[in-house]
């Protein structure tokens, strides 16, 4: 079978039946609107440039300095004057402490449980303790920090343990 060369192969005449497109006819209209606008634009500034008066055409060539008017600055009012120079008084009163207070953050009942925890405190920069007790129920480990002279120093410290995802410490009157 011969091979075919479509590549070099030139196209055969065919009748081309497609019409080349009509020629659009001259915009007239558009053309005598254009002309009438700027016909119109030119006569409205022969009109301005004869029919201005010439004072207000002096006066806006040559401006005048106009004299500045100053403002006197307002009076403040004698009741500013009497808020800033009044003086309070108040009482303080002292807020009565409840006593030292303890923080406990578990209770475990193997020491190696109580002591993995006093580490993880450690590493907050606090200082805990493990306590053993002994209960109705068995032998138990309690961390404790303490004791602190306020509650707000107790959750100070509470939040600090809070970032280090030590969660579920109460705090209490130490007794």
């Amino acid at each position: 079978m011969a091979q075919h060369d479509y590549i070099n192969k030139k196209p055969a005449n065919r009748n081309n039946k497609k019409q080349a497109p009509a020629k659009k006819p001259f915009p007239i209209i558009l053309v005598l609107i254009a002309l009438i606008l700027v016909g119109g634009f030119g006569y409205g500034l022969w009109y301005i440039k004869h029919n201005a008066d010439p004072e207000l055409v002096e006066q806006q060539a040559n401006p005048t300095k106009k004299e500045e008017v100053v403002i006197p600055p307002p009076k403040t009012p004698e009741f500013i004057k009497e808020i800033k120079e009044h003086e309070v008084q108040v009482e303080v009163k002292e807020i009565e402490q409840k006593g030292p207070y303890v923080m406990q953050c578990g209770s475990f009942r193997t020491l190696e449980q109580a002591q993995t925890l006093k580490a993880k405190i450690a590493f907050a920069g606090l200082v805990a303790e493990v306590k053993k007790t002994q209960g109705s129920n068995g032998i138990w480990y309690k961390v404790r920090l303490g004791p602190y002279e306020t509650k707000r120093l107790a959750e100070s410290d509470k939040n600090k343990l809070k970032r280090i995802k030590i969660m579920g410490c109460g705090i209490w009157l130490w007794t």
